[in-house]
């Protein structure tokens, strides 16, 4: 029925096409004439967009030179086409129009018309290409503004030069004394430059920071993207000088790309929290590589939209009766969906997964089937979930996890515990043991840190503030109150008192390192104050409890200092357990 349909849809104007082609010489020449100046056009075009792309320019403004190189061929493609279409409206190949029958008229007009129809696609081609790249300009503006954004809340970035933030903005002390420092104290701060520091980094017990912050420029905005302009120009010369890891000259516009354009640079730096980023120091097209895979975003497909538009509106400006043509390929597209049922369902369990942010790569999740990992790649088709000990990666259709149980420890969850536990001897107080191991936990929040430094432990205001320090953000997105560290006596256990001890900890993964240093930090503070450890009791106790008793009670006066100083957390203040 579809092949009747189609058979009985008119052609409009498009049946005279080959009849007008094979009815002038002269307009065969001018027809041909267009074909060859179009192929040369892409030729020429391809050798300007390679040298384009070599240039420095092109990694200085890689959203003008990609603008550039988008509207070069069709800006040449409509003059060539305009040109034949001129020579053509003032006769220059059909002769004098006055003398043209009304037959060759027609003839004009049609050619004249094929004419327009190729400069109107041409022009819905660069049209459909050149918005996208608008749209990502601006969206690439606003994430740039999210970095001043950043680097304001960082008070400067690591590889700024000459404490730049400080050149843009000035701290100005509050009037009155804050509420968690002694106004004879704050007056004393206010005397001296370090004083005037430390009052700066300081956060207050609810992790405020105090006083505020005046311009000394109009506009540090554009003062600061001068300075990223300037390290990217460093890093650029770096990697084109060979003043890198690899200690090679890198080349522009070398495939796979060993430079970054300055957009994908912040880009990367945005992702490593803001360090400098190393030239040389990614495998050749690390960039791109690491965006294969991923679904096309709606600025991709917005040039098909158009373009497939743009092709419609031709063909209903040349008579074809668009409403048959639907109707005519109705069966094959009900024919198509159907193929394509399982690949539809996985397109669209994407978008829902986007949309709803239900899991993005890199949280931690754990499937219904218990495998626990990290999110690796989504896309259309299938998502990958990485093992964090890096033995397997499953790979899951992504439709299927849009109706599935899954466990996110991630989402919007900036408080994981790092649980510890532990049984001491009976012969050991209590009430020493849980003030010593509120000990150990406050030595794990200052001293337990990642390889950049960081803290891996959440705590109300950052340790390195009170060395005049800026936060590592351990004191960043906490928002519920929490006391720690939480210390519990579990339970009287068949040859031990077991207790447990447990902080909060920024991510899900950060709880394992975080566990075994405070096992660590365990073993130093028991070994110090004599709190044991007890052996499994199996047989009948057979030692001497009293001489025992009295050697651990000979360091009592030490564990008693421990309590006065630390307390015991909220143990024996009458208060319900957590």
């Amino acid at each position: 029925m579809a092949e009747e349909e189609l058979s009985q849809i008119s052609g409009g104007e498009f049946e005279t096409v080959l009849q007008l082609l094979a009815s002038s010489e002269s307009l065969q020449l001018a027809f041909f004439i267009m074909i060859i100046g179009i192929i040369g056009i892409v030729i020429g075009y391809r050798k300007f967009s390679s040298w384009v792309g070599s240039q420095k320019f092109y990694y200085k403004r890689p959203h003008f030179s990609r603008f550039l190189r988008r509207a070069v061929l069709p800006f040449f493609a409509i003059a060539l086409i305009t040109a034949i279409n001129v020579h053509t409206q003032t006769g220059v190949l059909f002769g004098d129009v006055s003398e043209i029958e009304v037959e060759e008229l027609s003839v004009h007009e049609h050619f004249a018309k094929i004419l327009n129809t190729f400069n109107i696609l041409v022009i819905g081609y660069t049209i459909s290409h050149l918005i996208p790249i608008i749209l990502t300009k601006r969206d690439k503006s606003i994430l740039e503004k999210n970095d001043f954004d950043a680097w304001f809340e960082m008070r400067g970035f690591i590889d700024d030069k000459d404490d730049l933030f400080h050149k843009l903005y000035k701290w100005v002390p509050p009037n009155k004394t804050p509420e968690d420092i002694d106004d004879k104290d704050f007056q004393e701060l206010l005397k001296t430059e370090k004083g005037m520091q430390y009052l700066e980094h300081f956060r207050t017990t609810k992790g405020n920071p105090i006083g505020g912050y005046e311009k000394l420029v109009d506009n540090p905005f554009e003062e600061w993207k001068k300075s990223e302009r300037e390290k990217y120009e460093k890093y650029y010369n770096n990697c084109i000088t060979g003043n890198n890891q690899s200690g090679r000259k890198l080349k522009p516009g070398a495939k796979p790309d060993e430079i970054f354009p300055i957009d994908v640079w912040r880009e990367e730096k945005r992702e490593h929290s803001y360090e400098p980023l190393i030239p040389s120091s990614r495998p050749p097209g690390h960039a791109k590589k690491k965006r294969e895979g991923l679904p096309k975003s709606a600025k991709q497909i917005l040039p098909l939209g158009i373009f497939i538009a743009t092709i419609l509106g031709v063909v209903a400006w040349w008579g074809v009766d668009l409403i048959v043509l639907a109707t005519a390929t109705g069966g094959f597209s009900i024919g198509l969906g159907l193929a394509l049922q399982e690949t539809m369902q996985n397109y669209f369990a994407y978008i829902m997964i986007r949309k709803d942010k239900i899991f993005i790569e890199g949280d931690r999740v754990q499937l219904e089937t218990g495998y626990n990992g990290y999110v690796h790649k989504i896309t259309t088709r299938v998502t990958y979930i990485r093992d964090a000990l890096h033995e397997s990666i499953a790979v899951i259709p992504t439709r299927q996890l849009v109706n599935a149980q899954i466990v996110n420890y991630s989402k919007e969850n900036k408080l994981v515990p790092a649980i510890v536990k532990v049984g001491v001897s009976y012969l050991n107080n209590p009430r020493q043991v849980a003030s010593i191991l509120v000990k150990v936990g406050q030595r794990g929040m200052r001293e337990i840190v990642d390889g950049k430094g960081r803290h891996l432990v959440r705590q109300k205001r950052c340790p390195y503030l009170n060395l005049n320090k800026p936060s590592c953000g351990c004191d960043k997105e906490l928002h519920a109150e929490v006391t720690q560290p939480v210390v519990r006596f579990n339970e009287f256990n068949d040859s031990s008192l077991d207790f447990s001890m447990w902080l909060y900890v920024r991510d899900y993964g950060a709880q394992f390192k975080t566990k075994t240093d405070l096992r660590m930090i365990m073993y130093e503070e028991f070994k110090k104050y004599d709190i044991r450890i007890p052996w499994p009791i199996r047989t009948v106790y057979q030692g001497d409890e009293k001489r025992e008793f009295e050697e651990i009670s000979q360091l009592d006066p030490d564990r008693n200092k421990v309590i006065d100083k630390f307390g015991m957390g909220d143990i024996g203040r009458g208060e319900g357990d957590d």
